[in-house]
């Protein structure tokens, strides 16, 4: 029973590349990179998919952090600490820690 390989991402890419310029078959690519053509044709669908997203990414802006939200964020974490530490004070007795 065979162990099932992971490749990295590099590969998975370089060999989509090759079944998207269309100079050798998907068979051929599989039988030389000795990966089964469903993969290959997988990896040239995510290829295709996901191509749009290299040029959306550089006209994202970093979200803005409000400070208003930041301090209302950590004083809830506050508030949940003192509660968290309260409650496991009272629960001691019953648990026998």
């Amino acid at each position: 029973m065979k162990k099932r390989r992971n490749h990295d991402a590099g590969f998975k890419a370089r060999v989509a590349l090759e079944a998207l310029k269309g100079e050798r078959t998907v068979s051929e690519l599989a039988a030389e990179y000795g990966v089964h053509p469903t993969m290959i044709h997988q990896w040239k669908k995510s290829l295709l998919d996901g191509a749009a997203d290299i040029f959306e990414r550089g006209n994202r802006k970093p979200a803005e952090v409000d400070e208003e939200t930041v301090r209302s964020l950590h004083a809830k974490i506050g508030e949940l600490a003192v509660a968290n530490d309260f409650l496991s004070r009272k629960l001691k007795p019953w648990t026998g820690r």
